[in-house]
């Protein structure tokens, strides 16, 4: 991560590739990890030594050795009593590991989000971050007890091959050799599966981010009969996803089918030799019965190995998507001492040719919706542009002070859940109170049965679009900025109370620079000077209705709007 990470207690995560990120982040819980290698390998490790008491104790019978047979019929009882304490040990450090890696990842993940502000948005869809918080995060989480299991099992493997080797050195070498080649047999579904793993995640974030799209645009839709259009490209863009689940359900099928058949072949050739060996004289009864559960507990260290390597491969890919997101940087603050600006400056967009006179309420009418919106986003410093505030260059400003200059609200900002006065914020009730009135929002208040005390639900659920527009309005209002940038601040109300908020917002910001976006002729009647835009560019200004009655472009463009 940068250097100036917002968590230094955490030290820098290494971002050069997704398994260096795995690295840093099993670094991070090494003591827990170390904790879980060792009760995994005791957990297992007294499984596999549990065949060669049975088989002790199965030679004690056949000889009548009473005293024999108590002891290793005391040596069963321990081991059991130790697999048990492993595998609860073993179980605790694995919860430990899970919860600790997903936290440190959403803590990141979190945090860099809100270090990163409007470029997360910009360069990573909201569906990509809603599957990192959720699919992602558990694959990740799944890592550190994967990898003990793993361990364990290997170490258990190489002793029970050791074992063998004391009793036959036949069966310790089959061991020895047949355990990494049944593994290796299982090793080329892994790439396949690695890659189908990756294209699903990858449809999975696109899904979330339409269906995001959806729901929050979805009284739009309903508005202009497109619906059942979306509803059905969502369809379709689910049926992509099933498709490559399945895909991913496939390879993840075949590997458990392999796990139960080459252990069940190789458990047929430990048995053969075995009985062979034991009929020839140079094993005894009970020899063949602990080489029987040898190969029969083999089954489970190979398919926990098995199982280790897939969990790796989820956390490689999921990991991949985690360092996309902690390796983007923040868009330049201009770090050097900036200018002094004045708190009613004027502002000069050289992409468009607009410029805003301080203290004067400028609107842009532009002939297509999308160009009044861009020249909002360059004025706020959201969208790269050669943009002057008071004469100095926007971008050579601290991004902190642009934010505390330029305030551009927009309707897709949000209303936090949580008391509404808190979102409304304001320096005082008064200036909260005055807001309310300049946005003719107080009627909302008043309906509310505890007033601003009221708790909202998130995003305002709870409001109509048209009072989630008054509301958002009285909130960029009440926070007093020097430049306020209006875009379709009263596209979802009346007309009657669209006429209200016009002259009461002319009124209100009479001694601040405001822009307004829009083509509502109620909105342009009211501002003092009307830039019309085409084709990003400014052909003319004027009043409204200088405007109206010179040019016909602009009259075709305000007319279709009022009609």
């Amino acid at each position: 991560m940068p250097s100036n990470n917002p968590l230094p207690e955490l030290g820098d995560p290494d971002l050069r590739s997704p398994r260096s990120y795995l690295r840093w982040l099993i670094g991070r819980q090494s003591r827990t990890l170390f904790l879980g290698v060792f009760w995994g390998c005791l957990w297992m490790a007294s499984m596999g030594l549990t065949p060669f008491a049975i088989g002790r104790a199965i030679d004690a019978v056949s000889d009548k050795d009473t005293g024999r047979l108590w002891t290793w019929t005391g040596a069963i009882i321990g081991l059991a009593l130790v697999t048990t304490v492993g595998s609860v040990l073993r179980h605790r450090c694995d919860t430990i590991g899970r919860l600790k890696a997903n936290y440190l990842t959403f803590r990141l993940v979190a945090s860099h989000a809100t270090r990163l502000g409007a470029t997360l948005s910009k360069r990573v869809s909201t569906g990509e971050v809603v599957a990192i918080g959720t699919a992602d995060i558990t694959r990740i989480g799944a890592l550190p007890g994967a990898l003990a299991r793993g361990i364990g099992s290997a170490v258990t493997v190489v002793l029970v091959a050791v074992v063998l080797l004391s009793t036959s050195v036949t069966l310790g070498l089959l061991v020895l050799i047949g355990v990494p080649a049944l593994l290796m047999g299982t090793g080329p579904l892994l790439s396949p599966l690695h890659k189908r793993i990756g294209n699903y995640r990858d449809l999975q974030g696109d899904l979330t981010s339409r269906a995001g799209d959806i729901v929050s645009g979805l009284r739009v839709l309903r508005g202009i009969g497109g619906e059942a259009t979306f509803g059905e490209r969502y369809r379709k863009d689910s049926q992509r996803v099933r498709q490559a689940g399945v895909h991913v359900a496939k390879i993840e099928s075949v590997l458990p089918a392999a796990e139960v058949l080459l252990p069940g072949i190789f458990v047929v050739a430990v048995v053969w030799f075995g009985a062979r060996q034991t009929i020839g004289g140079d094993l005894t009864a009970g020899d063949l019965v602990a080489a029987y559960g040898y190969a029969a507990f083999l089954m489970l260290p190979m398919r926990t190995a098995t199982s280790a390597v897939q969990s790796f491969v989820g956390a490689d890919v999921a990991s991949k998507r985690v360092v996309g997101v902690l390796s983007l940087e923040p868009e330049p603050t201009g770090d050097t001492a900036p200018p002094v600006v004045s708190e009613a400056p004027d502002l000069y967009d050289a992409t468009s040719g607009l410029r805003v006179h301080p203290g004067v309420m400028t609107a842009i009418a532009a002939a297509t919706p999308e160009e009044g919106a861009e020249i909002a986003e360059r004025l706020g410093r959201y969208a790269e542009g050669r943009v002057t505030v008071g004469g100095v260059p926007l971008e050579t400003l601290p991004l902190d002070q642009v934010r505390d200059l330029v305030l551009v609200a927009r309707n897709d900002d949000f209303l936090f859940s949580g008391v509404l006065a808190e979102d409304l914020g304001g320096r005082s009730d008064q200036v909260r109170a005055q807001a309310l009135h300049d946005a003719n929002a107080e009627d909302i208040v008043e309906a509310l049965p505890d007033g601003l005390d009221t708790v909202v639900s998130e995003g305002g659920a709870s409001f109509s679009g048209g009072q989630q527009q008054r509301l958002r309005l009285a909130r960029a209002l009440a926070a007093q900025p020097p430049v306020l940038v209006l875009v379709d601040p009263t596209s979802a109300v009346d007309a009657h109370t669209e006429s209200v908020i016009a002259e009461r917002l002319h009124a209100s910001r009479s001694e601040r620079t405001t822009v307004v976006v829009t083509n509502s002729p109620l909105l342009l009647d009211r501002a003092d000077e009307v830039a019309f835009v085409e084709d990003g560019k400014v052909v003319m200004t004027g009043t409204h209705r200088e405007l109206v009655s010179g040019s016909s472009q602009y009259a075709a463009v305000v007319m279709r709007e009022e009609a």
